[in-house]
C-alpha cells in the first residue's frame, strides 16, 4: 500500500507515516515507482507508534522506543524503564488532578452550605 492508502485504511495521519519514513524502521527498502509501500510488518509497527503517541510519548521517545524494539530481546529494559516511567508520570498526573477535584468539590460545598445559611 502506498503512503496515501495506508493512511486512510488505518486512520495514520500521513505526517506519522512520513516520520515513520524518516526513522528508517522498514526492515528492507520497499520502494515502487518512488514511493514506500507498507507490508503488514510496517503496519504492525505503525501501531505500536500509534499508541506510543497516544500515551504521550513525545517524536523523540517514539523513535527511540521503535529503534529499540528493532534489537529485540536485548532491549526489553530499557523499553521496560521508559514505559514504566511514562505510567508514573501518568499516576502523577492523575493524583493532581484527583486533589484539583478535591478543592473544586470543597469549594462547591461551602459555596452550597453558605447558601443554606
Amino acid at each position: 500500500m502506498t503512503i496515501f492508502e495506508t493512511s486512510e485504511k488505518y486512520n495514520i495521519p500521513v505526517k506519522i507515516l512520513q516520520e515513520y519514513e524518516g526513522w528508517g524502521l522498514c526492515g528492507e527498502v520497499k520502494k515502487i515507482m518512488g514511493s514506500w509501500h507498507y507490508d503488514d510488518s510496517d503496519i504492525e509497527r505503525l501501531s505500536t507508534i500509534m499508541t506510543l503517541h497516544d500515551i504521550g510519548f513525545t517524536n523523540a521517545e517514539v523513535e527511540r522506543y521503535m529503534k529499540l524494539l528493532l534489537l529485540g530481546k536485548s532491549s526489553e529494559d530499557e523499553r521496560l524503564k521508559m514505559l514504566e516511567s511514562k505510567r508514573s508520570g501518568t499516576l502523577d498526573e492523575i493524583h493532581f488532578k484527583e486533589r484539583q477535584l478535591d478543592r473544586l468539590d470543597y469549594l462547591r460545598f461551602e459555596m452550597k452550605y453558605n447558601d443554606i445559611k
